[in-house]
């Protein structure tokens, strides 16, 4: 499971954390954490937004389409 997390700002941050380890995974596509973090996602692994609420379908091919 993943979980975006918000800036100071209220924007989202440009990293996501991995829940199961609290791994903080920069939106970097040479990382090989992000490209399996991606590849998770579209798989249905859940992701969190960072209210902590589960993000539906419709909502993470939204947020997909945004990233590097």
């Amino acid at each position: 499971m993943y979980k975006l997390i918000k800036t100071p700002f209220g924007e989202i941050s440009s990293f996501v954390v991995r829940t199961t380890d609290n791994a903080c995974i920069p939106f970097a596509p040479d990382n090989t954490d992000y490209q399996q973090f991606v590849r998770d996602i579209k798989n249905g692994v859940e992701l969190k937004d960072a209210e902590g609420n589960q993000m539906t379908p419709e909502q993470i091919t939204t947020f997909l389409e945004t990233l590097p």
